[in-house]
């Protein structure tokens, strides 16, 4: 594999607008976020930008590349595909990881966990699930959970993700953390594809994929990290990097 990782990031959100410039420490939030991906030395590093501020708060940094995309784009995976062609209009690289621009608590090897699924030919998509732990992540629309089910295995495939608790009964539950590790061929087929009717009842993305037919492997990581949507994450972040 020849894997690249490109980081979307907008200005515009609904509840934490500006978020990727909020400064934890004394750096902005995509800073931060640039630093995990760079720590976890798979390969170049590009910033997929709907905003000039956003590229304007990473110049200087070194081995980090700016791709100004439209402000318009309807997703983060429209955003990523429309980086790559621009940075990559021969095909160099086959692999590419989302990783969204709100995860500045990321662990790098958690980061290269996201290729494992696609040591398997048989796998368009890989991903990652961590085990829900608390109630309060079981009951939690905005935590995404993962019908999935690994035995003694470190990989498998998703069958369905949705916001509400999946499946029933006893059992380890999963958390679905949005990282991607997208085939470049299965990128481009799934941004060609309208949103599909379970996508836009779950407000789920991924969905789109598995209704398409598409192949979904999960690999294990030991805890979720903490993403940024709300003002109150944004401060438990800045707490928590700051004690660091």
């Amino acid at each position: 594999m020849q894997p690249i990782i490109i980081i979307p990031s907008r200005l515009a959100s609904t509840r934490l607008p500006r978020k990727p410039l909020a400064h934890i420490g004394s750096l902005p939030m995509i800073a931060h976020v640039v630093k995990r991906a760079q720590q976890a030395n798979i390969g170049k590093v590009v910033v997929a930008a709907g905003d000039q501020e956003i590229l304007d708060a990473i110049e200087g940094m070194d081995g980090v590349l700016g791709v100004l995309t439209e402000s318009s784009l309807p997703s983060g995976s429209d955003r990523v595909y429309d980086a790559l062609q621009k940075f990559d209009p021969l095909e160099k690289y086959d692999v590419v990881i989302n990783l969204q621009g709100d995860l500045p608590l990321i662990k790098p090897d958690d980061l290269r966990s996201a290729l494992k699924p696609l040591e398997d030919q048989n796998v368009d998509i890989g991903t990652l699930v961590a085990p829900i732990k608390d109630e309060h992540e079981k009951s939690a629309p905005q935590v995404v959970k993962v019908a999935c089910d690994f035995g003694e295995k470190s990989v498998t495939r998703a069958l369905y993700f949705s916001r509400s608790l999946i499946p029933w009964g006893e059992g380890t539950h999963w958390h679905h953390v949005g990282v991607y590790a997208w085939r470049r061929a299965a990128l481009k087929k799934f941004i060609s594809l309208p949103p599909s009717g379970l996508e836009k009842r779950e407000s789920l993305e991924q969905l789109r994929a598995l209704e398409a037919g598409m192949s979904i492997g999960c690999a294990q990581i030991e805890h979720a990290p903490l993403g940024v949507d709300t003002p109150e994450d944004l401060e438990r972040v800045r707490g928590m990097i700051e004690c660091r």
